[in-house]
C-alpha cells in the first residue's frame, strides 16, 4: 500500500480536491493519518467505506488548506492500491450547481487508478455564489495544473462533469487544449443559467419559460420544457461549439431525466460532431434513469431543491432501473478513460 501525500503549493483562485498518489511539490507536507483516521478506498468496499464515513462524521477525505498569492486552496489525497508507482492518467471532475466541492466520486475513481481533481466553481469558499457569469479561464487553470503536474501522465487530460458539470466539460473541450477524453452525463448542449465567456467570445444562456413549468400530483415541480430550443432563433448562440473539439466523448444519458431534455441535447452534440467531420460520440442511453446518475449504491435522487428555479424538483428516475444504471455508467466511463487515457497515451 502507498500512501500519497499532499502538497500544499496551490495555483490562486482554483478550489478544488486531488484524489491519488503524489509526491510532493513544496517543502510543506502532512503525514498520513492511520488507516481509522483517513479513508480507504479500495473495490467494492470503496461505496461501503465512505457511506460509513459520512454517517459517523468523520471528514471524507485528508484535505489540508494552503494559500497561493493570498488566495486559499486545497489539495487533498487519499490512500491507493497500486502495485506500481505513477505517473497516473489525470481526470477533472465537475458536479452541477449547488454543489460546492464535492469529493466522492473522485476520490472513488481515484481507487480506480486515476488522479481525479474535484473542482469547485462556486458557492464555495469566496468562490462567487451566483452563476451568472463564468469564466472559462478558471477552468483552463485547472486542466493545465493537471498537465503540469509530474505525477499524470499525459499527453492529454480527461473531463467527467454531470448536470452543469456536464455542460462545463462540454464547453471546456470544445474550447481548451489538451482535453483526450470528456465523460458528458446528462449534461447540456448549451450554455444554461448564466454566460460563458472565454478570451473574446461570450455564449450567452439559453432563454427559459417559467409558465411551461407543470406540478406533479406531489407539489413538485416539473421543469423539462422550461429552457428553450437551443436551435431556434436567437437561443442558437447558446449552443456550444463542440465541433471545435479535439476529444473523445461518452455520453450517459438518463432516458427519464426530469431537469432538461438530455437524450436531445447528446443527439445533437452527435450530429454537430459528424459533420463537421469529428469521431462520432458515444452515447448510452438508459431507460427510468433520471438526472442525477452517481457511483453505484448511492441512494437515488428523487427530487431535491433546485438552485435556479428556487423550489424542490422532481429529478425523474424508477428506482430499480436507475440503480442498475448507475452500476453500468460506472464500469462504462472507466472503460472508456482506460480507453483514451491509457490504452492510447
Amino acid at each position: 500500500m502507498e500512501v500519497g501525500k499532499a502538497g500544499i503549493n496551490c495555483r490562486a483562485h482554483l478550489k478544488y480536491v486531488i484524489s491519488g498518489v503524489f509526491l510532493d511539490r513544496s517543502s510543506q507536507t502532512h503525514k498520513p493519518r492511520r488507516p481509522h483516521e483517513a479513508p480507504i478506498f479500495e473495490g467494492s468496499r470503496m461505496g461501503a467505506r465512505f457511506a460509513d464515513r459520512a454517517a459517523s462524521g468523520i471528514p471524507s477525505g485528508q484535505s489540508s488548506p494552503g494559500t497561493s498569492d493570498g488566495v486559499q486552496s486545497l489539495l487533498g489525497t487519499c490512500a491507493m492500491f497500486h502495485s506500481k508507482p505513477g505517473p497516473f492518467p489525470g481526470i477533472v471532475d465537475i458536479y452541477g450547481v449547488g454543489s460546492g466541492l464535492l469529493e466522492q466520486r473522485a476520490s472513488l475513481l481515484a481507487g480506480k487508478g486515476f488522479a481525479v481533481m474535484a473542482l469547485a466553481y462556486h458557492n464555495y469558499e469566496d468562490l462567487p455564489k451566483g452563476l451568472e457569469i463564468l469564466h472559462l479561464d478558471y477552468f483552463e487553470e485547472a486542466v493545465n495544473y493537471l498537465l503540469d503536474h509530474p505525477q499524470v501522465k499525459g499527453p492529454g487530460v480527461g473531463l467527467l462533469g454531470s448536470s452543469k458539470g456536464g455542460e462545463l466539460c462540454l464547453s471546456m473541450a470544445s474550447f481548451l487544449k489538451g482535453i483526450t477524453a470528456s465523460v458528458i452525463i446528462n449534461g447540456s448542449v448549451a450554455i444554461v443559467g448564466g454566460a460563458l465567456h472565454y478570451k473574446d467570445e461570450m455564449l450567452p444562456p439559453l432563454g427559459i419559460d417559467p409558465s411551461r413549468i407543470r406540478l406533479t400530483k406531489d407539489g413538485l415541480r416539473d421543469i423539462l420544457h422550461v429552457l428553450n430550443s437551443p436551435l431556434e432563433g436567437a437561443d442558437q448562440k447558446s449552443f456550444i461549439p463542440v465541433e471545435r473539439a479535439e476529444s473523445a466523448f461518452l455520453f450517459l444519458v438518463g432516458q427519464d431525466d426530469r431537469n432538461w431534455k438530455s437524450e436531445f441535447f447528446a443527439n445533437e452534440a452527435s450530429k454537430c460532431l459528424q459533420a463537421h467531420g469529428r469521431e462520432k460520440p458515444q452515447i448510452i442511453c438508459y431507460p427510468g434513469t433520471g438526472h442525477y446518475i452517481e457511483p453505484p449504491y448511492f441512494p437515488m435522487c428523487r427530487a431535491s431543491l433546485h438552485v435556479f428555479v428556487g423550489g424542490p424538483v422532481i429529478w425523474g428516475g424508477e428506482p430499480r432501473a436507475h440503480a442498475m444504471a448507475q452500476v453500468d455508467a460506472w464500469k462504462q466511463l472507466q472503460t472508456f478513460f482506460h480507453k483514451h487515457l491509457v490504452e492510447k497515451s
